[in-house]
Order: structure tokens, then sequence, then C-alpha cells
């Protein structure tokens, strides 16, 4: 009874922890904005490490292109770990600020509300810069992405802090319906006093990319990532997906 308690007990921590915010079905945010586009997502992903947990998350959602600077997602999503299942309801808003079609760097801004169905979880703000530029045929991004937990009951007397990460990829566009790439996801604790080296989470692999057109106005677009951890805290494999239909 002693060990099953202990074990629930360091699974809550890992869940409400500042590094345990960012979940396996993360995906790098881009500044583009296609006016008028109805697009349904479906991401899925699930992590691999040491403990007997085995993070897994899932949503679909619903987003539609509002103006040239505007698209708003709404999700339903559903988080799996050792401590049992919560769902939640999500809002997410990409917004352009600089840049458009044809300019050779974008920044946006995304700002991404989770709202609890499960009694117990926290509500979760995300929000930060998005930067897109591109080299030949290159396409880079860069986000900065701030994190907090609010809300709710916190027995562990765990604080709520607002946390710090990133994000990245390289993708190589070259030309045809399938792209190679590699993405980038990272955690460094609190915004204002990072964690030590050895408690970060950073995390990097090859991603791949495609889009297939289904005739006007309508395409499928996937990406999907094998990471690998590079840091002691990071999982070691986390595997995840996209899948768009835009119409």
């Amino acid at each position: 009874m002693r060990k099953r308690m202990q074990l629930l007990m360091c699974s809550a921590a890992l869940v409400i922890s500042p590094l345990g915010i960012a979940g396996p079905a993360d995906y790098v945010y881009t500044p583009h904005i296609e006016r008028g586009e109805l697009e349904l997502d479906i991401k899925y992903g699930t992590a691999s490490s040491n403990a007997r947990a085995r993070p897994q998350a899932a949503s679909i959602g619903l987003g539609y292109g509002v103006t040239d600077h505007w698209f708003t997602e709404g999700y339903l999503k559903q988080k799996h770990n050792a401590g049992g299942d919560s769902t939640y309801l999500e809002w997410e808003n990409r917004f352009l600020l600089v840049g458009g079609e044809g300019t050779p760097a974008d920044i946006g801004w995304v700002t991404e509300l989770e709202a609890p169905l499960t009694n117990g979880a926290p509500w979760e703000l995300r929000a930060g810069p998005l930067f897109q530029s591109k080299v030949g045929k290159l396409q880079l991004n860069g986000n900065v992405i701030f994190e907090r937990a609010f809300g709710g009951a916190d027995e562990d007397s765990v604080s709520q802090v607002t946390n710090i990460g990133y994000q990245w990829q390289a993708r190589y566009r070259a030309g045809g319906s399938f792209d190679l790439g590699i993405q980038g996801f990272g955690e460094m604790g609190k915004w204002d006093q990072w964690s030590k080296t050895a408690e970060q989470n950073h995390r990097m692999g090859p991603t791949v990319f495609g889009k297939l057109a289904l005739g006007e106005h309508q395409a499928i677009k996937y990406n999907a990532t094998c990471l690998a951890g590079v840091s002691d805290a990071a999982p070691k494999t986390t595997l995840r997906m996209q899948i768009e239909y835009e119409f």
C-alpha cells in the first residue's frame, strides 16, 4: 500500500511540476495563416522513459482563418498518465503581426487556454512570440513559449509559477508533396530562474512533412516526429504526429 501511495504521489508531481506542463502531442506553432480556410486537426503523442508512466495525449480540433492575420481553433484534448486520465477544452489563437505571403520573415504571437473538464486538474495558459524565416528552400521556425497553470486545488503544495520553453524546426521544402526536417522542444523551468541543466527537458529529432491535394481548396497535411531526449530529465523517446484536413 505504501509503495502504491509513493507511486501515485510521484505521478501527480510529474503532472503538475514546472517541467511537466508540455505534453507529448505538442507541435511547432507557425505564424502562417490562410484567410477563410477551415481545418480539422488531429494530434497524438506518446513518450517513454525509465519510469512506469507512459504519458500520452490526443486531441481533435476545428480551426478557421478569420482574417489574413488571425487564426482561431478549438480543441477537445485528453491526457493519460500513471495518475489517470484528464480531459480539457482548449482554445488556440494565432496572430500574424509582421510579414505575410512573399516576405522573407514573419513574426507572430500565439495564445492557448486549456480549461479542464476533469475535477482537480488545473487551468493552463500558454503564450509567446513566433518567428519564421526562409533561406532558399529552407524554412526556419523558432518560438519562445511561456506557460502557467492556475486555478483549482493544489493539494501537493506545488507552486504555480510561470515557466519558459522553446520550439524550433528546420524544414527543407523540396517543392513536392513530401519534405524532410528536424524539430526540437524544451522546457527550462521558471522564466526568471531556470532549473539546473540536469533538470531541464530538451528533446529533438527528425521530422517528415507531407501534403496530399484532394481538389479545389482541399488537402490533407501531415507531419510526424521521433524525438530523442538530449537531457537527463527528458523522456528517452517521444513520438508525435499531426494530421490536418483543410477545406
